[in-house]
């Protein structure tokens, strides 16, 4: 295991700090995600792939990439019955993966990927989507980084609730 987490630690706060700026001089909200997905590859090297999946407003069944930054994918369009990000909506929680290789709901999208993390995004008490993170590391995500996400996506949250989105 990669010894990330000093490191990572150090850039939390500073990286929600900079997002919570960069929402409050935003009236749009996808040029807030996709602020924050190269600001936390940029600052957070073991944090590989870093994107956006929302649900689909017509299909509340189905997630959407959203912007990301990382290794393009062939999983654009995820029924929430499918996958880790499938996972993660239907169990309305965070879901850990240490080890892709071992959870069969993986749905691959790099070959170098070992652990991804995925945090659910609520707005006025209701899912809308999700964080997904990907690393080439096993183990990449502890519990600083379920803290660190789980903030993101409330900033998301205050976002929408406060734009009506």
């Amino acid at each position: 295991m990669v010894d990330n987490k000093g490191m990572a630690s150090a850039a939390f706060q500073e990286i929600i700090s900079e997002i919570q700026h960069f929402w409050d001089t935003s009236k749009d909200f996808q040029a807030l995600q996709e602020f924050t997905v190269n600001l936390i590859a940029e600052r957070l090297p073991y944090y590989n792939w870093v994107g956006f999946y929302m649900l689909d407003p017509n299909d509340s069944e189905v997630l959407v990439l959203g912007p990301f930054h990382g290794a393009p994918t062939e999983h654009v369009r995820i029924p929430v019955s499918e996958g880790i990000c499938g996972a993660a909506v239907a169990q309305g929680e965070t879901v850990i993966v240490d080890d892709v290789t071992s959870d069969p709901r993986y749905l691959a999208c790099s070959i170098e990927t070992r652990s991804e993390i995925v945090v659910p995004i609520r707005a006025n008490g209701q899912i809308v989507g999700e964080i997904d993170i990907d690393s080439h590391d096993v183990n990449a995500f502890g519990t600083e980084d379920r803290i660190f996400l789980e903030e993101c996506a409330n900033v998301f949250r205050d976002f929408l609730e406060k734009k009506n989105l």
